[in-house]
């Protein structure tokens, strides 16, 4: 039986290989959990209306404070409950700004399973890449 860190889980998005579903790693996982909450837009899921936050539309946006403090409130309790289990949600930092005509978003969280600070950055252009 692997252990925490080697367990696999399935891949986001979904795809089969010719070995069958592919899958990610723990740590490649929680990053992909935390990809579907910033860019699934509310409403989105047909049985989760309240999941996502849909980060695409705030490049648009007015930068102000305002907007930022909204944002941060909802990504906060998005990634919160979807990473539930997985990151103590006492070590998720969430930090949101503008730089170049790009949203940055950095999120830093502790795997509680087993206790690894990670720490990832996405940048969103007003051509709507990431």
């Amino acid at each position: 039986m692997p252990g925490l860190s080697e367990s696999q889980f399935l891949k986001f998005p979904f795809s089969v290989g010719a070995d069958g579903p592919k899958t990610s790693s723990r740590l490649e996982h929680v990053r992909e959990q935390i990809e579907q909450v910033l860019f699934t837009s509310p409403k989105e899921r047909v049985f989760r209306p309240e999941f996502g936050v849909g980060v695409r539309r705030l490049v648009f946006e007015p930068n102000n404070a305002a907007l930022r403090n909204t944002t941060l409130t909802r990504l906060n309790a998005s990634l919160t409950e979807a990473l539930h289990g997985e990151v103590d949600p006492r070590t998720l930092e969430i930090e949101v700004s503008n730089e170049d005509e790009k949203l940055i978003i950095h999120i830093s969280y502790v795997l509680a399973a087993i206790n690894r600070q990670e720490s990832h950055a996405f940048a969103l252009g007003s051509s709507g890449e990431q």
